[in-house]
Parts: structure tokens; sequence; C-alpha cells
């Protein structure tokens, strides 16, 4: 960061040195340019080594047939497809271990945290416990742990038959909705028996049902965000705040109630038939280890980021919400983890990065996620190694900006505004 320019001055080719603003501009430009130097002195050399190899520098590769499978996909795929849609199975793979990654880390943080400054002494020692032994131990250990407890502890499909003179079998499904097995791990699917189709938007198929649901949480959130404005504004002429809890559960619920009834939406639960569970969604068991073995991992580290965001608020905060008649539950909800947020915020980014980038390992138990496609099978097919590195590269680094850009806007919008 430089200074403000000097105002009223013509400018003169001395203040390059003797002027702090411009000779600050100086060396940034300086630096810059050497910097540009550097990469440009690689790329020509990088380009140089492999011309001498025989390999030219070009992406084309990714436009050619891939021709391998992939057992774990989230978009349509088949091997007649391109590197390039390989390439896009992966990213799609990482980003929803990523996404669903993060949603659990954080309940468990949030969780753990809380817990944790509990004042029942087992509970606050149970779950330091937990968050001293989990971070503590590399993430690639905890990954091969919960993978050798999938395959080594948990039944096969089979032990789900009942047997023997009474009928009972040696395992039963978790909430009678889940069954993991040491093959894959079935669990319920949505299904509509009202289905209207697709229907075409600026030349994109988009489901009618899916576009209906966004449209009516979409409609939901903006008239709750009135609701609220109006609520503020009583607030701020009468001193009193209507409750809106009611009305911001019914917008919610409304249409999500009255959408599944219209569509005939209910959920599927997996039956033992033959040898397999079928009816609900049989997840592979690569993706619900790696799931599972970051969100656990990651959690520890959220948990301490909650705890240390509740220490930080102070305690004549939660005395005075006391004194007002405040329960411990709305002083935790309404006083204390707002103010926290403005700390846990910015490390909370960091460990989401952590954990997509942590994602990767997902080589461990042969999760295909981006770095196994493009950076696995399509690089040992088509010796692109150079290219298939920038090109992972410039992902996991577009995505950790993304991540980062939008939870600092966040933390922009809950900071404490200063004058």
């Amino acid at each position: 960061m430089t200074s403000a320019a000097p105002q009223g001055q013509p400018f003169r080719l001395s203040m390059l040195v003797r002027d702090r603003h411009y000779r600050s501009l100086l060396i940034q430009a300086a630096v810059f340019i050497l910097v540009m130097l550097a990469a440009a002195w690689l790329v020509n050399n990088t380009v140089q080594n492999l011309a001498r190899m025989g390999k030219t520098f070009d992406f084309s590769f990714l436009r050619n047939r891939a021709g391998y499978d992939i057992p774990f996909t989230v978009i349509p795929y088949d091997p007649g497809r391109s590197h390039l849609r390989a390439a896009m199975v992966g990213l799609a793979n990482t980003l929803l271990v990523s996404a669903l990654g993060c949603l659990f880390a954080t309940i468990i943080g949030v969780l753990a945290g809380v817990l944790r400054l509990s004042g029942n002494w087992l509970v606050s020692r149970l779950v330091g416990t937990y968050v001293e032994i989990v971070r503590n131990v590399p993430l690639l250990l905890w990954i091969l742990v919960v993978l050798a407890v999938f395959t080594e502890v948990l039944p096969g499909p089979r032990e789900y038959r009942p047997a023997g003179p009474d009928g009972t079998a040696a395992a039963s499904m978790l909430l009678g909705a889940v069954a993991p097995t040491n093959r894959y791990t079935a669990i319920p699917r949505l299904a509509i028996d009202n289905d209207p189709g697709a229907v075409v938007l600026g030349g994109l198929r988009i489901d009618a049902v899916l576009l209906a649901f966004a449209l009516g949480l979409a409609a939901a959130f903006c008239i709750n965000h009135w609701v609220r404005a109006r609520a503020r504004a009583r607030q701020q002429a009468t001193g009193r705040r209507p409750a809106t809890w009611w009305i911001t559960l019914l917008l919610f619920a409304a249409p999500i109630l009255l959408l599944s009834r219209i569509f005939a939406v209910h959920l599927v639960r997996p039956e033992l038939k033959g040898f397999n569970f079928a009816g609900g969604i049989n997840l592979d068991n690569a993706f619900v280890v790696l799931l599972l073995a970051l969100s656990i991992y990651t959690g520890s580290y959220v948990a301490e980021i909650v705890r240390a965001g509740i220490l930080s608020v102070s305690r004549g905060q939660a005395e005075a919400a006391a004194a007002l008649g405040l329960r411990p539950r709305s002083i935790m909800g309404l006083v204390v983890l707002p103010q926290a947020l403005r700390v846990i915020i910015p490390p909370l980014i960091s460990q989401y990065l952590n954990l997509t980038k942590n994602s990767s390992l997902a080589i461990a138990v042969g999760y295909p996620d981006l770095r196994a496609t493009l950076g696995g099978t399509t690089l040992n097919q088509t010796g692109r190694e150079m290219e298939s590195m920038i090109v992972m590269m410039g992902i996991y680094l577009a995505i950790s900006l993304t991540i980062s850009a939008v939870l600092n806007v966040y933390n922009v919008r809950i900071k404490l505004k200063e004058r």
C-alpha cells in the first residue's frame, strides 16, 4: 500500500527517488517486472526442454477421447467422452465432497466448541479428548482408520437379511433407513410421482421441479427480508421488536410442503432384494469414508475456533443478558454467538480452504476427484504432466479464491462498523 499522492505538485523525475509515494510506485513496478521476467524465463525454458523431449505445450489433449470409466459421477459421463469432461466429473466430485465436508465440519465444530465450554465436567472433558486426539493425528491416518472400519468392521449386505428361527438379522439399518455395509452405504432417495419434466430457459433444459423449489425459496427469502426490515423499523419506532420467527418458519416451510404435495415428492427407503439393496441410493464407500474423515478432522479445528470466539466475548455481556431475564440458550444464540462470529469467521475461512485442498487425499481411498481424473488417469494416458498440473493448480486456486471472497463478503457484513 502507498501513501496518498501529493497534491498540487508537478511531476519531476527526481520525485521517483525523493518522494515516498512515487518511490513506492517505482519499487512496486520494478518488482512486478522482475517477477514477470522470471515467469517468462521459466515458461520459455520449460517449452524448450519439452521441445527437446519431442513434446509440445498445448491443451488440445483435453478434447481427445478419455476412454476410461469413472465409478462415482455427479454429472453424466461415459468413457466415450473427452478428457475435459472427465476433468469436469472430477471437479464436480471434488466440489461435492468439499461442500458437504464444510457443512458437516461446521455442525460438528460448533457443537463441540459449545459443549467444551459446558459446565458439565464429563461432557467438556469428552469433547476436549476428541479435539486433542483428532487434530494431533495426520488426516491421512484418519482416512485410513475410517476406511479400515468400513471394510473390516461393517457387515456385508446379506447380513441385513432376517435369518434364524426367530427371523432376526445380524445387522439392522440405522433409523430404519440407512444401511452402511462393507461395500457401499445404502441411503433413501427422493422420488417424484408427478414429474412435469424439464423446461427450456435461454436454451438450457432445467428440471421443472428444481426450478419450482428454487423460485419458492427465493420468494420466501425476499418476503422474509421485507418482514425483518419492517420489524426493525417498528423496533426503532416503538422500542419493541415483534416476533418474526414464526413468520420465517412459515415462509420457508410452506412452499416446501406445498410443492412436495403438488409433485408428490416422497422418500424411497432402500430394501434388500437378492444380494444387494435396491430402491434407494448405494453410495460408494470411498465417498463416505473421505467425507467422514474430512468432517471429523476439520470439525476438531472448527471446535477450537468456536471456543476461542466465544471466550473472546466479554463475560459481562452474558451476565447483562442474564440480568435481563434471558435463558442460557437465548443468551448463547442472541448475545454471545453473534458477537463471536466476528472472531470466528476469519480463521474459519482458512479451515474451509484447508478442507477443500485436503480433499485431494482422496487417492488414499480411490475416490475419483479432480486429482484422480485429470491429475491421475488423464495425465498417465496423455503424458501431459505440465499442462495437467497447470490446469489443476488453476482450478484449485479458483475454488480457494471463490470461497475466500464469499466468506470475506460475509465477514465484512457482520464486523463492527467503526466510525
